[in-house]
C-alpha cells in the first residue's frame, strides 16, 4: 500500500499551470514544510516535501491556498527520473495529491501571518488539550 498523510505549511504560493490541448487540465505544485517530531543537533527541524495535484484539486489550490497556510494532505509517493539538458539523470520524489484540506481556521492563519498568537491557542495546554476554566465542571453535560 502506498499512502501518505502530511500536515504542514506551504513554503510559498502554489504554482498552477494548465496543460495544452483540447482537454486542458490544471496542474498545481507546491512544497509543504512538515515539522519533524524529534529534533537533533545540527539537523533541520522540518522536511520540505514537494506535492503535485491535478484537475479540481489544482483549481482549488489556485483559488484558496497561499504561502504560510497550514494544510493537511493525503496521497501517494511517486518517484521518477529524467535526463536534463546537460545530459544528467535527475531523480525526484513527490506526493501525488488525492485530498487536501485546511488544517487551521482563517483567523489562525491570518494571526500566524501577522506574527500574533490566536486566542484559541492560549487556552490549550502543552499536550494540546483545551483548558477548562475553574467552576465550569458542574455545567458540563458529562462527568
Amino acid at each position: 500500500m502506498n499512502k501518505v498523510i502530511l500536515v504542514g505549511r506551504l513554503t510559498r504560493d502554489p504554482e498552477v499551470r494548465y496543460s495544452q490541448g483540447d482537454n486542458s487540465t490544471a496542474v498545481a505544485r507546491y512544497t509543504l514544510a512538515v515539522d519533524r517530531k524529534f529534533k537533533r543537533d545540527n539537523e533541520p527541524t522540518a522536511d520540505f516535501i514537494p506535492c503535485v495535484g491535478f484537475g479540481r484539486l489544482a483549481e482549488f489550490t489556485e483559488k484558496y491556498l497561499r504561502q504560510g497556510m497550514r494544510i493537511s494532505v493525503s496521497g501517494h509517493i511517486q518517484t521518477g527520473n529524467y535526463t536534463n539538458r546537460e545530459n544528467r539523470k535527475i531523480y525526484y520524489t513527490e506526493i501525488v495529491l488525492e485530498e487536501q484540506e485546511f488544517a487551521e481556521s482563517r483567523a489562525e492563519s491570518e494571526a500566524n501571518r501577522s506574527g500574533q498568537q490566536s486566542k484559541p491557542e492560549e487556552t490549550v495546554d502543552e499536550n494540546g488539550f483545551m483548558n477548562i476554566p475553574e467552576g465550569l465542571e458542574e455545567e458540563l453535560p458529562f462527568n
